[in-house]
């Protein structure tokens, strides 16, 4: 059932910059079961956090500019293409003398009875082809850097190759298409939709931020703690379809 939350009617606009995530495959990496690897229709807040990190250059072990980058994200996507949600089966047969190519200069070995290696490695791993996901984001007032100006420009000049969800899934497109000013994340997202030529679009935004009566409300557990490396937290969201508003001439 629906839940109904009000328009903001402020008439302060914020400014959002819009991300293009367009990719032969990409891949938001929902909840592992076993060898299965699903996936969300939507980028998850850690994700997100992840791709402006490693156009910055940060490291995994930023955790602390990593847990305060993630707490100012406010955004929300829209599916402007579903394309295909397909299945990759992976299978390895790995010894204990084999050794992985690492970005750190140095091969990367394995540790183990070798008894554990005599059966492959599998995993099933799914992944949306041809789909192309539009997302609106601004980040939460604060002390600290970086601000928007920094990471637009880190999203043209990226520190490190950027991928959407796995390292071989390569952006076939610029990631960064402009900005939008709107008093919300939903107002944002349906001018969005219309920039792509869209009627309209399946999205998601957070409750507090505007859009229709007859969205769904979702809990999400999508927030990294970065410290731990474990997933937590839960954050609601809003789902449903979003009507394009053109921008003002």
């Amino acid at each position: 059932m629906g839940t109904r939350s009000s328009t903001n009617c402020n008439l302060m606009k914020h400014r959002h910059i819009v991300l293009l995530l367009d990719a032969p495959l990409m891949s938001f990496g929902s909840e592992a079961v076993d060898a299965h690897a699903f996936v969300r229709d939507f980028p998850a807040r850690s994700a997100l956090t992840g791709l402006l990190a490693n156009a910055l250059g940060w490291e995994r072990s930023d955790a602390r500019a990593l847990d305060g980058l993630q707490d100012r994200l406010i955004f929300g996507a829209a599916r402007l293409e579903d394309g295909l949600r397909m299945k990759d089966f992976q299978t390895a047969k790995l010894s204990v003398n084999d050794r992985g190519w690492t970005t750190h200069g140095s091969p990367e070995g394995r540790t183990g009875s070798p008894a554990t290696y005599q059966s492959p490695h599998i995993r099933h791993r799914y992944v949306d082809a041809q789909a192309r996901v539009v997302v609106v984001l601004r980040l939460a007032e604060a002390a600290s850097e970086p601000d928007l100006d920094q990471i637009s420009s880190a999203l043209d000049r990226p520190a490190r190759p950027l991928f959407i969800g796995r390292k071989p899934f390569i952006p076939s497109t610029r990631l960064l298409q402009g900005n939008i000013f709107a008093a919300d994340v939903a107002n944002a997202l349906g001018h969005a939709i219309a920039m792509f030529g869209k009627a309209h679009a399946y999205a998601q935004w957070p409750v507090a931020e505007g859009g229709k009566c007859d969205a769904t409300t979702v809990e999400l557990t999508d927030e990294r703690n970065w410290r731990a490396g474990v997933h937590a937290g839960i954050r609601r969201v809003n789902e449903g379809l979003l009507d394009a508003m053109s921008l003002p001439a």
